[in-house]
Parts: structure tokens; C-alpha cells; sequence
């Protein structure tokens, strides 16, 4: 018997042809090249300078005039440009970020509305010079030592100190450390050696008594900050600037800015001088503590005594009644930090800004 033919065994058993691989395999698709990243050659070129121009430009603005200045600044927008900041520290040496320090316990941090306010204008002063700005926590002796070894490792290239009690140890480190600091408020006992921003506490405390003796009162008393801090001890001083003889120590009671120390103060103050007419608080929130004794002991405010604040920080106007109190400028205390810092780290001298405070004028008083 003849076996099958070729045909056979293509159309019976045998193995029939593989497909093709073009017909196996979807055609390959070419991947885009992500954009090339602008350089400081781009810069330079769009700026119409040098590239030396730019890099200088970069690392701090010196020898670049005012021209080359705005054409690079306007060169780094329309490119799309943005530095390496990795490379530019192991150039130069710095972090190209800063510190924001609080030497409180944390919760201040959210209860007292002084220090947000303080965060936010710093870090947005901070960010219009591109560089981040770290939160950092020292309201213990364990904080204080994690604190220092990070700013002493190199992490940040400046600090700015918030809450400066007199004796702070936080501020004997930095300055041993050699760190770049500007303090919120006049350093007590440090004045010479480290620049600072405050608000011109003294003025403002004349400004409010002045308000109050105005208005008709005779028998003022004031609830102080706490005595190492600036604000405790300016505000206490401006009081009796414009008492002069009329000043009457008794009539002087000691807070520490929290809400319940005003109202232990008020209570006391009420009880012991019941002939007390107005009440210069040293902070909006122990104000606010003061008008609740104020209620408890059956006062009306201001009928029967006036009460009055320091701050604005959005605290006063939401009391009933709403808070007379002087106003401290936080968005410029701020950016006047972050600018006097930026100034020390690039070796200048410590210098301080002192700032103005305004009366506002509302029911309590």
C-alpha cells in the first residue's frame, strides 16, 4: 500500500504552519522622551546674561544688578526652571531651609493662636524665597537635646525662636552653636547678641491705659504676662508710664497668657478691689478668661469695668462683648523674621526691627 502524499499530511496529521510573528505581536509603541529639564544654560540664554549671572542669582543675589535680577527672575518663569537643591547644598554648604522653633509645651502650639499665626506668615514668607520651613517643637529638656543635635547636624541654616522667656536655655544653645537665630520679641538679657522682631510692647501698653483713663476710669488695674517674658515686662511698663503716681502695685496680678490664668486673675482682682472700673489684660485669651470671671461675680462689662486686651489674633472679636485690644502686625513680625534671618545667615550683624501696635476699639471698653 502506498503511504499518504505530501497533501495528505497537510490536510490530515501533519503539524500545520506557525502564524507568523507580526501577526503574534502587537506592533511595538514608541515611548515619549519626558521634556528635557531647563537648565541654568536655558536661564541664562532667555535671560539674555551669563550663566556666572545666574548661578549668582541662585546662590543669594550677590554682585547681580537690579536688571540682571528682574531678566532672571523673569527668564526662571517663562523656562519652568528649578534649582537642584541637592546639588546646590553639597556646593554651598547649606540646607537652603530654616527653622520654625517653638520653646513651648506642643499644645500651645494649637490653643494659643499667637503661634499659628506666627507659623503661617513665616512660612509663607519663607516659601516666596523657595525654601521650606521646618516645624520644630522645645518645651522640654529632652525636645531641647533632639533639637540641638538636628540644627547642630546642618539640617536647617537658621532658626527662628519663638517664645524667648528670659533665660531660655533653647537660646544659650543656639547661640553656643554658633546657628544663625532671630528671636519673636525682644531677647531679655540677650539684645546685643541676637538679632529680633518684636511689636513695640511698651508703646502699645501706654496706648490701651491712655484709651482707658480717657474713657473715664480711675481705678485700673492690669493682669500682667508672665515677668520673664517681654511682653510681660514692656506692656507692665508702658502701664505705668502713664499712671505715673496714680500707679497702685496692689492693683497688679500675674497671668501666663492662658485663658484660665485670666480668670483666676479677674476673680481675685474683683474679690480683693471691688471698686476696680477697668482692666488692662496683657493677652486676648486671659481677656477672655477675665470677662467670664467678670459675668461670675455679676459685672457688666464695660458698664461696671471695662476690660481690654493686647493681640488681635481673632480671638477678640468673637467675644461678647467683642474685645477693645491692641493690635500686633503678625504677617509683618513674620516676614521681618524670615528676612533678618536670611540677612545672618549670609554673615550680616544682628540688627532688630521693632514694629507699631494700633488700638482697636470695640464694646468691652
Amino acid at each position: 500500500m502506498e503511504g499518504p502524499t505530501s497533501n495528505d499530511a497537510d490536510a490530515g496529521t501533519g503539524t500545520p504552519d506557525a502564524p507568523s510573528s507580526s501577526a503574534a505581536r502587537p506592533a511595538p509603541t514608541r515611548r515619549r522622551k519626558p521634556p528635557k529639564r531647563p537648565t541654568i544654560r536655558d536661564v541664562a540664554a532667555t535671560a539674555g546674561v551669563s550663566r556666572g549671572t545666574v548661578s549668582r542669582f541662585l546662590n543669594g543675589g550677590h554682585w547681580v544688578s537690579p536688571e540682571a535680577r528682574t531678566a532672571v527672575e523673569d527668564a526662571i518663569k517663562r523656562t519652568g526652571y528649578r534649582a537642584n537643591e541637592h546639588a546646590r547644598s553639597l556646593v554651598t554648604g547649606r540646607s537652603n531651609s530654616v527653622a520654625f522653633l517653638l520653646t513651648e509645651p506642643q499644645h500651645l502650639l494649637f490653643e494659643d493662636p499667637n503661634f499659628s499665626l506666627l507659623l503661617r506668615g513665616a512660612t509663607q514668607a519663607a516659601a516666596a524665597r523657595e525654601m521650606p520651613m521646618v516645624l520644630l517643637v522645645a518645651g522640654t529638656a529632652e525636645e531641647r537635646r533632639r533639637v540641638a543635635g538636628y540644627v547642630e547636624a546642618g539640617h536647617v541654616d537658621g532658626v527662628l525662636l519663638i517664645s524667648s522667656h528670659a533665660g531660655n536655655p533653647m537660646l544659650t544653645e543656639l547661640l553656643d552653636l554658633g546657628i544663625p537665630t532671630v528671636a519673636c520679641g525682644v531677647p531679655l538679657g540677650f539684645e546685643d547678641k541676637i538679632a529680633y522682631v518684636t511689636a513695640d510692647d511698651r508703646s502699645g501698653g501706654r496706648a490701651m491705659t491712655q484709651h482707658l483713663v480717657d474713657s473715664g476710669r480711675r481705678r485700673i488695674a492690669t493682669i500682667t504676662g508672665p515677668m520673664d517674658t517681654p511682653g510681660g515686662v514692656l506692656r507692665l511698663q508702658g502701664f505705668r508710664d502713664v499712671l505715673g503716681d496714680a500707679f497702685d502695685p496692689d492693683l497688679v496680678v500675674h497671668g501666663d497668657y492662658t485663658r484660665e490664668s485670666g480668670r483666676l486673675a479677674m476673680a481675685d482682682l474683683l474679690e480683693r478691689h471691688p471698686d476696680v472700673d477697668a482692666v488692662f489684660v496683657h493677652s486676648d485669651l486671659m481677656a477672655a478668661g477675665a470677662l467670664v470671671a467678670a459675668q461670675a461675680a455679676g459685672r457688666d462689662v464695660p458698664d461696671d469695668v471695662a476690660v481690654a486686651g493686647f493681640d488681635d489674633n481673632g480671638v477678640a472679636a468673637q467675644l461678647h462683648p467683642a474685645l477693645t485690644t491692641m493690635r500686633q502686625p503678625y504677617e509683618r513680625i513674620s516676614a521681618e523674621m524670615v528676612r533678618l534671618l536670611l540677612d545672618v545667615v549670609d554673615g550680616a550683624e544682628p540688627s532688630a526691627v521693632t514694629l507699631p501696635t494700633s488700638l482697636v476699639v470695640r464694646d468691652s471698653a
